[in-house]
């Protein structure tokens, strides 16, 4: 039978007005109503589809980019290149961030530690080798991830100390020619300025519970009695930190444990050139980065023609702005301008281990 409408009786028209019809019928008869909802489920379907066959390809930090480095660009095996540069101030941050991306990303076959830092606070320096040496390990995840490291410029102090998350593996540590690492041990900064204070007429009259509650306070006029049991004090936390420093060393540079004549060579606090250190056992060869990702896609067993060798950045743009506020504009400079010289006076008044390459470890102050 015919769709069409029947003609009206009356005789006052033979054809009704297509908007009348379009509003009695849909543009598409009953069809029309159903249509947007075939289009929603479409959408839907090609969307799944789509992150399926992408997902490798999308962020699981929107905090992070990963970016094509080098090899092949459609590979599924990875190389993940971990970035750690300036002082290691703080534990959680954009080191932390590249560490949790490839324990969660299974198809990270390998990393490469690139390293450009004079270290920084004992305890951020040995809160990412743990988790280096966790992913190197396997522990957590029972996918355990050959590692390489590669030094930039500088490799010092806790730059070298999470360095040795590479374990006792061979040819596990490079050195560019131009490096300077080494410098193995441990600062505790102090500044006394009592002497200043006095000659202003002031005077430091906190009141503490003990004598050694205000330990390393740089405003206080001590006895030469109460300097030396304080530096006494200090000593003994430097000779503990110090020697767990040199025991990470030593777990992972087994020929430095064999000839205590190298260790105590290697371990007087002097930052050494790369040649130094390829002499003295602290790295295994001089190369570039490409040197140590070849090596780490060779340990992991990977074909060189089909592998994608990646790293990470922090996000930016709008989306990132608007989470975790502006990267660049006047006011965050003026912010972290401020952020720095108030950080910068905690640390001062703040007695603090450090392995790190500078003689004013306070002033160096890493948000990364």
């Amino acid at each position: 039978m015919s769709s069409v409408p029947p003609l009206p009786s009356d005789g006052s028209s033979r054809e009704r007005p297509l908007k009348v019809i379009l509003q009695e019928y849909g543009f598409l008869g009953r069809w029309g109503r159903r249509l947007p909802w075939i289009l929603f489920f479409v959408a839907v379907l090609f969307a799944l589809g789509y992150y399926a066959a992408y997902e490798r390809y999308m962020q699981r930090n929107p905090r992070l980019e990963e970016r094509y480095f080098s090899h092949s660009r459609t590979a599924t095996d990875k190389v993940a290149i971990i970035t750690i540069e300036g002082a290691i101030m703080h534990n959680d941050g954009f080191a932390k961030w590249q560490i949790d991306q490839v324990r969660d990303d299974s198809e990270v076959k390998a990393v490469v530690v690139r390293v450009d830092s004079p270290g920084g606070t004992v305890t951020g320096s040995d809160y990412l080798y743990h988790h280096l040496k966790m992913l190197r390990e396997g522990e957590g995840t029972g996918r355990k991830l050959p590692l390489v490291v590669s030094m930039g410029g500088i490799a010092a102090s806790g730059g070298y100390y999470l360095s040795m998350a590479a374990g006792d593996v061979p040819d596990s540590i490079f050195a560019e020619r131009t490096t300077w690492t080494g410098s193995i041990g441990v600062i505790i900064p102090h500044y006394n300025v009592g002497d200043l204070l006095e000659n202003w007429n002031i005077k430091d009259d906190s009141v503490t519970s003990g004598p050694l509650k205000a330990m390393g306070s740089p405003t206080r006029k001590l006895t030469p009695q109460m300097a030396e049991e304080e530096h006494k004090v200090l000593q003994e936390l430097v000779d503990q930190s110090f020697g767990e420093f040199k025991d990470i060393v030593t777990a992972s540079r087994p020929q430095l444990a064999k000839d205590p004549d190298k260790l105590a060579a290697a371990t007087t606090g002097q930052v050494f050139t790369a040649k130094q250190a390829l002499e003295l056992g602290l790295v295994d060869k001089l190369g570039f980065l490409e040197d140590a990702i070849d090596r780490a896609i060779a340990m992991a067993n990977l074909d060189p023609k089909d592998v994608r060798v990646v790293r990470y950045t922090r996000s930016t743009g709008l989306l990132g702005d608007t989470l975790f506020g502006p990267t660049a504009s006047a006011g965050s400079s003026t912010n972290a301008a401020l952020q720095l010289k108030l950080d910068a006076i905690a640390e001062l008044a703040t007695p603090r281990a450090y392995y790190l390459f500078s003689w004013l470890p306070p002033l160096v102050v890493n948000t990364k």
